[in-house]
């Protein structure tokens, strides 16, 4: 699958350069140019759509957020800060051509069995599933959560 695949978000107009034979991507959010892969399209049109579409403010969103894990460190792909600056939102992104499936869902989970964040994420680009958690349980919604109306 293309790196480049048509995603299921509105379109975005990024900004990329080629280094060699490697196509740069670059993030606004950390200021950096990053190699463009699978992952990386799908995360980044996932953050202009939290900030476009879901009302969030770019200051709030942190990628590759450490959560100390079993003793482990590990990384959710985005986090959504509230104004506590507490987890609010945690999102697993995947390659285009990887499914979201249980094991995706149970990666959420035990992040966010460390973030205690209201929602939950989990998106390949081409499907998403929103998940809120309420009562320890997480209930799926009908599409993302508006954050600026929290």
């Amino acid at each position: 699958m293309s790196v480049q695949t048509k995603l299921n978000f509105p379109p975005v107009r990024f900004r990329a350069r080629r280094c060699g034979d490697t196509v740069e991507i670059w993030d606004s959010i950390r200021g950096i140019y990053l190699v463009l892969t699978p992952e990386e399209w799908v995360r980044q049109h996932l953050i202009a759509y939290l900030v476009s579409h879901c009302g969030v403010q770019p200051l709030r969103i942190v990628e590759e957020y450490a959560v100390p894990l079993n003793g482990q460190p590990q990384r959710a792909d985005v986090v959504v800060v509230g104004d506590d600056a507490r987890p609010l939102l945690l999102a697993e992104c995947k390659a285009p051509d990887v499914a979201i499936g249980q094991r995706t869902l149970e990666q959420a989970v035990r992040y966010n069995s460390v973030l205690r964040a209201r929602y939950i994420i989990l998106t390949n680009g081409l499907r998403h599933y929103c998940c809120e958690q309420r009562d320890g349980t997480y209930v799926q919604l009908a599409g993302f959560p508006r954050l600026d109306r929290l």
